[in-house]
């Protein structure tokens, strides 16, 4: 038991350092080929902190584990709402540009409301599956929202930031070793987290929600901290709005492209949370003081998802 606690440690340090290895590393290589910040804050660094719950999540998908993916995902998207945001606006109320407020919030909200459709079969007579075509569905709508996104990059005018100068073989050391970092914490997470949930008697569902979900969080939840000590609203709020719709409609359906995901409808309830917060969200750009989200409602996201924490962690021990 010990040791399976500190490998996973070992592991979420490895995904952790692997993420910020591999953006670094294509940070520097777009940058080298002129690349602007802007795409590269869009694509690359987004890439990246969600690339622990893709490595997670193709793992488990490999090894036949729904509901550590299921888990993965949907803990994650509700630590990324309530817990980051909530972390974020108590240290720095995040004002919302009204793009976000009118575009990314909604398709955020999209993507999970999609997502109970799809886990639960709504339009078929089928038992639970999240099954290749609804892969096949899913990546079709992330190539529309990087469309999306880069259509709103050609509406902007973009410099080329100056970066110090590393060399092919550093830029392509950070990446390899990158992806190194996050296949092999992938590893360690996932096989120890089965361990400890069948040596303990918990289900693997809580386990993805609270552990894994919240590990895989961790580059999310340093990045928007470090924004909002910067006061940077933008890449905060930014971070986690993107991170919620990459975890949804690309790293569900690469994990069920790799295989069909089982669906547990006990995770309906972890949906409509989702769904839930989004609408608070989107909400609260409207109460108090305008496109802001102010400290009394992050202390409500924080408060709530603390609570329903410790109600599925109390549920599962009765």
């Amino acid at each position: 038991m010990v040791i399976s606690i500190l490998l996973i440690i070992i592991g979420f340090a490895a995904l952790i350092f692997g993420a910020n290895w591999l953006v670094n590393g294509a940070s520097s290589l777009a940058k080298k080929h002129k690349v602007s910040d802007l795409v590269i804050g869009l694509t690359i660094v987004a890439f990246g902190t969600s690339a622990p719950e893709l490595v997670v999540n193709s793992i488990a998908s490999l090894n036949g584990y729904p509901d550590i993916i299921l888990g993965n995902i949907i803990g994650s998207n509700n630590f990324n709402l309530f817990i980051i945001l909530g972390i974020v606006g108590l240290i720095y109320p995040i004002t919302v540009q009204s793009s976000t407020i009118w575009r990314e919030i909604p398709i955020s909200l999209v993507a999970a409301i999609v997502l109970f459709l799809l886990a639960n079969d709504f339009f078929l007579n089928h038992p639970s599956l999240i099954s290749k075509i609804d892969g096949v569905i899913l990546i079709i709508a992330f190539a529309a929202f990087l469309y999306y996104i880069f259509n709103q990059i050609k509406t902007e005018n973009n410099t080329i930031v100056q970066y110090q100068h590393k060399s092919n073989f550093k830029i392509w050391g950070f990446i390899v070793f990158g992806f190194m970092g996050l296949i092999i914490g992938g590893q360690l997470v996932v096989n120890n987290g089965i361990l400890i949930a069948t040596s303990l008697g918990i289900s693997e569902k809580i386990i993805g929600l609270t552990i894994i979900a919240v590990g895989t969080s961790l580059p999310e939840l340093l990045t928007s901290i470090v924004a909002a000590t910067k006061k940077n609203s933008d890449i905060a709020i930014g971070n986690v709005i993107g991170s919620n719709i990459f975890n949804v409609l690309l790293i569900l359906s690469v994990s069920s492209l790799i295989n069909p995901i089982s669906y547990n409808k006990n995770f309906d309830l972890d949906i409509v949370i989702l769904i839930g917060g989004t609408i608070f969200l989107f909400m609260a750009m409207f109460t108090g003081k305008r496109k802001r989200l102010d400290r009394w409602e992050s202390t409500l996201l924080l408060s709530f998802y603390l609570i329903y924490t410790i109600y599925i962690i109390w549920k599962e021990t009765l």
